[in-house]
Order: structure tokens, then sequence, then C-alpha cells
């Protein structure tokens, strides 16, 4: 995946988080949280937060996309840059970069 689709997938992942924030009638503080999870966890996250939005990534490029995405959210709260790195991503079962709002669940 080289910059430029980088960059598509996070303006894409953008948009849909403005929608989905409309949809739901966010307010001004109402946060999505953002977290990089297994299949798994995002199985689980899915059951217990409302709204959810989440997108699939190559796990090498899971932690840069966290990056753009963070840097283009301005309502994204800080808290993840150590998750946010490469070098402490467990392993490759990482494979998808999830925001949700911890104030909103099922």
């Amino acid at each position: 995946m080289d910059n430029k689709t980088l960059e598509y997938q996070a303006k894409v992942y953008m948009y849909d988080l403005g929608n989905c924030a409309k949809e739901y009638g966010f307010k001004t503080d109402d946060l999505w949280e953002l977290s990089l999870t297994t299949a798994d966890e995002k199985v689980l996250m899915e059951k217990k937060y409302m709204p959810l939005l989440s997108v699939k990534a190559l796990p090498e490029m899971l932690s840069e996309l966290g990056r753009v995405v963070k840097e283009k959210l301005i309502q994204a709260k800080t808290g993840i840059e150590k998750q946010l790195n490469p070098r402490n991503i467990p392993s490759s079962e990482l494979v998808y970069l999830i925001a949700y709002n911890p104030k909103r669940t099922r």
C-alpha cells in the first residue's frame, strides 16, 4: 500500500466517521476513541458499542493508517500513540482500526 492509497483510505474513513457522527447526533463532547484490534476483539467491541466503524488493513500498514486518521480526526483523543507504534504491535493479528464512542454502549 503506497502513501497515496493510505491517504485515500484515511480520507474515506474520516468521511464515514463524519457521516456516522451526524447520523447518531454526536454532540461536541462526544469523541471517537481509536483502537487497533484483532478480528476477535472487533466482534466483542461490535457487541458492546454502537456506533462502531472499522477498517481492515495489512498489519504492517495498520499503525500508519491509525496515525494518519488520528492526525486528521480533530476530535480524537490522544492515548494510543504507544499502540500505534509498529514496534509495540504484538503480532500480525492486529488487522482492524476501530473508532467508537465509549459513552455509547448497546
